[in-house]
């Protein structure tokens, strides 16, 4: 096989990858979940064929939706993570040898599978010992648990299909019920220029609820335009003024893409983010 794989983009833009062959295809009660080798970036999860990680660069999204929370609140215990069905955020998540317990809220199983069979090095968390793996609905488990955590982690798709209730009101009320009193919420933000209108729906639905909200980019050379955001929303720490890049040293832990100056730096917006944004960020400290 020597063809190419196309993601699209609101119908005007597309990017590829040469890809030499498809190593799984399955529609589950959800999606369609495909696994491919490609020619360059090793294989490649994709669901509803819009592209979820590759080997090659998905240290980048799973470094930045977790250890930019995990290094802001000074004591983190118990995470939950809803979707990130590959694994690679809860793995990244139980790098952290404070974390007692990692809750992980998967709805599709299919997803899970392909992954163990095929992406082993984000599935490799499935066995860890502090790892709950449910294979249930994220918006129900929210919801109905009487559980409590320190950090939530939304690592889910574009909102449509199973992803659609994530990107809700009423979700976002239960998450803050069901964080400690110093929670912290980090959510997939979306594409800041491609999918501005989805980023403002939840920046509306965040700034509603918690008291500190502040968006964040990365670059992930795998989604369309590369960059892309991350929502951060919290009770009580300032992603900025309550970060210490002393833990990060200390901690001991090596990363490929997060460090101490990227922590802080990825919180500096473009100006079009910035004034879409307008109004819609707080610090925690309005009047």
């Amino acid at each position: 096989m020597n063809d190419w794989f196309f993601e699209k983009t609101k119908d005007h833009y597309q990017f590829g990858y040469r890809i030499t062959a498809k190593l799984f295809e399955h529609t589950s009660a959800f999606q369609k979940v495909a696994v491919y080798q490609t020619a360059g970036h090793g294989k490649m999860l994709c669901n509803d064929d819009l592209i979820m990680i590759t080997e090659a660069d998905e240290f980048i999204y799973h470094d930045m939706i977790a250890h930019i929370p995990l290094f802001t609140h000074p004591n983190p215990k118990k995470v939950l993570v809803i979707g990130g069905g590959d694994g690679g955020t809860a793995r990244e998540v139980l790098r952290h040898p404070n974390i007692e317990k990692c809750v992980m809220v998967e709805i599709d199983e299919t997803v899970i599978n392909a992954c163990k069979e095929h992406i082993p090095q984000t599935a490799v968390v499935f066995d860890h010992p502090k790892l709950e793996l449910r294979i249930e609905d994220g918006v129900a488990y929210v919801a109905n648990t009487t559980e409590k955590f320190d950090i939530i982690l939304i690592d889910s798709t574009d909102p449509i299909g199973p992803a659609q209730p994530l990107f809700g009101t009423d979700f976002y009320q239960n998450l803050n019920r069901i964080l400690t009193a110093e929670g912290i919420v980090v959510s997939q933000g979306e594409s800041p220029f491609y999918f501005q209108d989805l980023q403002l729906h939840l920046a509306k639905i965040t700034h509603q609820i918690f008291p500190i909200v502040r968006f964040y980019n990365y670059h992930n050379f795998s989604y369309p335009g590369g960059t892309w955001s991350f929502a951060f929303s919290s009770k009580k720490w300032h992603p900025i003024h309550d970060f210490s890049a002393q833990r990060v040293s200390h901690s001991g832990l090596d990363f490929e893409y997060y460090n101490a100056e990227i922590h802080t730096a990825a919180f500096a917006l473009p100006g079009y983010q910035k004034k879409q944004l307008t109004g819609l960020q707080k610090d925690g400290d309005e009047s």
